[in-house]
């Protein structure tokens, strides 16, 4: 431990390193990332090395340093030398802090490469013009795409240049598939799944048949194989070979081998390994959830409703609406006007109605009979007794500023998601399922949590208490609920709350967070229609690939594992310069799926040219592993 106020510095002077700041799961992931694939020197400052990851950093094989200071200061920057830095990634703190942190970083070595976590996105953009070389990225946003496709059983997808990139599994995958992306898929044993297997290029198949089927080759027109050639026999003085430009002799008894060619499928991919398979397909337009407009209104209207009014409030309001329809009823049955019965029922409920006098009845001049005289009392009495129901929803909605509180979902929530836990990926993921028309139910425990507000101002019921979560889920009306999304920073609280929601609706989709992936192994063997996912393990390539100047646009999961869409820029000096895509693909871990010319600003899917050559400004996205990417990333920034 540390004196107050005082770090350790590192024990050796350190230069051209990295410094990541946070002992939290992002930066664990981040430190493995540097360190592994991307063979970086790293150091880390940490407010307390004996909290929360720190421990297990100080344990990275790499690490050159593990530095704590309470707070991230001009000393504790100096501490880490960060004049002589090339990088910075703050994964740890507040916006506040952390714009700060990389103002301060910036003062000391104007050249370093900066990334900074910022929820607050759109200030992150703004705080980046005024870096000369910086980059806010949210983990959170990062994640949540991930989580929401989850929840809804449906690929996520990343959009390069129009198009929606996603992963599709087994029979989901078409013909126009980019390229085989995991196989040995197996959900009892997710270590088995290969990211990016070997695959033969374009023209294999083409080349084996041109070996095997030459000029000289055993094809025959109508596309038989010759018989084979007869095994010489024991003691014969003869080789067994015809002379050359004569045929075998066939005998009546022994039948020729045939054996039709097969014609080449030049988009054809080599024999598919044992287990199930993955492949990155396109489409031409994001994937939405099906959700009709009549089940969004019939959602709305009963939420509204429960939003407004009490339980007993609803009551007398169904109780008068009903009476009102079945006066109306009446009085159109007797008069057979639709127009004038609408009349008269609006001014009865408005209190309106002139009754009728004895001498109106005596003279056959009244309304219309004792039936229609008690509609119409019917309908006034109702339309008094709305005035004061409409006063008292405005009394409890505006004078006890109850449209400031959270609310429970309603009576008529159905086919909902459930999200537990709002912290910033909660709140991302709460949000983007609001805004694609899914109905979303939220449980909280810690009254204070920054996402309630966020959740609030959108309308999203939320359920509050630290109860137990069997109790809370029935409020949050898991019976009806089409998934259940786990989201706490704890993983047993997520294991607990998904077992809970599996046991109180056998039926209903769950979604995990977790950051052990033994623990995530472990889930996968256990339940059916899960899924599991990790925060800090989708964003922190993004962050080491944003770190070593390249642009992840997005990152998709193939269970436990990440695949990366980035597009890399060939600049002067850029080790990029020169290569094709057979010196890119070769060494494995990473498929070009498209590309971008200097001379043009058309994207070119699928470029078959493994020869053409990468000069200065042109573009290539390419899907990666991450060590393909580290690998990419280690050539793009050596210089020729």
């Amino acid at each position: 431990m540390t004196s107050e106020g005082w770090g350790t510095p590192p024990v050796e002077p350190i230069s051209q390193h990295y410094i990541v700041c946070g002992g939290n799961a992002l930066a664990h992931r981040l430190v493995l990332e540097l360190v592994e694939h991307y063979e970086v020197p790293v150091v880390v400052l940490v407010t307390d090395r004996t909290r929360d990851h720190a421990p297990q950093i100080e344990q990275i094989t790499g690490v050159a340093a593990v530095v704590e200071y309470p707070n991230l200061t001009e000393e504790a920057l100096r501490a880490v030398s960060i004049d002589t830095a090339r990088g910075l990634a703050l994964v740890e703190g507040s916006d506040q802090d952390n714009i700060h942190a990389a103002l301060s970083a910036q003062g000391h070595n104007p050249d370093i490469r900066i990334v900074f976590r910022m929820f607050n996105q759109r200030l992150g953009e703004n705080i980046e013009r005024l870096l000369r070389n910086g980059a806010a990225l949210s983990g959170s946003a990062t994640a949540a795409p991930a989580f929401a496709a989850a929840a809804l059983g449906r690929p996520n997808s990343v959009e390069i240049d129009g198009r929606y990139l996603h992963i599709a599994f087994d029979d989901a995958i078409s013909s126009d598939r980019i390229c085989v992306v995991a196989d040995h898929i197996d959900r009892q044993d997710l270590s088995k799944i290969r990211l990016l297997p070997e695959q033969e290029g374009d023209s294999a198949q083409f080349v084996r048949l041109a070996r095997e089927f030459g000029d000289d080759g055993p094809v025959r027109q109508g596309g038989l194989r010759r018989a084979p050639e007869p095994e010489p026999e024991a003691g014969s003085d003869s080789e067994g070979e015809p002379e050359r430009g004569h045929e075998p002799a066939v005998g009546p008894e022994v039948e020729p081998e045939v054996e039709r060619a097969v014609e080449p499928d030049p988009g054809a991919e080599p024999e598919e390994p044992p287990g199930g398979i993955a492949a990155l397909q396109a489409l031409r337009m994001e994937p939405r959830e099906p959700i009709s407009w009549v089940r969004r209104l019939r959602w709305r209207v009963l939420d509204t409703m429960r939003f407004l009014t009490n339980a007993r409030l609803r009551v007398v309001l169904l109780i008068a609406l009903a009476a009102v329809l079945m006066a109306f009823a009446v009085l159109w049955y007797l008069n057979r006007d639709f127009g004038w019965t609408v009349y008269i029922s609006l001014l009865d409920l408005a209190g309106a109605a002139q009754p009728d006098q004895q001498a109106d009845i005596a003279a056959g001049t009244g309304t219309g009979g004792l039936w229609q005289r008690v509609a119409q009392v019917v309908i006034t009495i109702c339309g008094i007794t709305f005035a004061p129901v409409a006063t008292a929803i405005a009394v409890e909605v505006l004078g006890s500023g109850r449209r400031g509180l959270p609310r429970n979902p309603s009576a008529g929530t159905r086919d909902h998601v459930i999200v537990v836990g709002l912290g910033n990926v909660g709140t991302r993921v709460a949000t983007q399922l609001y805004e694609m028309g899914v109905p979303v139910v939220c449980m909280e425990r810690d009254p204070q949590a920054r996402g309630i507000s966020a959740v609030r101002a959108l309308g999203i019921p939320v359920v509050l208490g630290d109860g137990p979560f069997e109790e809370q889920l029935r409020r949050a009306r898991l019976k009806h609920s089409r998934a259940v999304i786990a989201l706490s920073g704890d993983d047993a609280t997520n294991l607990e709350a998904a077992l809970e929601a599996r046991h109180g609706n056998p039926d209903v989709r769950v979604v995990v967070r977790l950051f052990d992936d033994d623990f995530a192994g472990h889930f996968y063997r256990t339940l059916d229609n899960a899924a599991s996912r990790s925060v800090s393990y989708l964003a922190a390539p993004a962050f080491a690939a944003a770190l070593m100047g390249s642009e992840v646009r997005g990152t998709l999961s193939v269970f436990r594992h990440v695949l990366l869409i980035a597009e890399l820029t060939v600049e002067d000096g850029s080790g990029l310069i020169g290569l094709n895509r057979h010196d890119l693909e070769d060494p494995g871990g990473v498929r070009v799926i498209a590309a971008r010319f200097a001379r043009s600003n058309q994207l070119h899917w699928g470029f078959a040219d493994r020869t053409r050559r990468l000069a200065p400004g042109d573009r290539i996205v390419v899907a990666a592993t991450r060590s393909g990417l580290a690998r990419l990333n280690t050539v793009l920034v050596e210089e020729v």
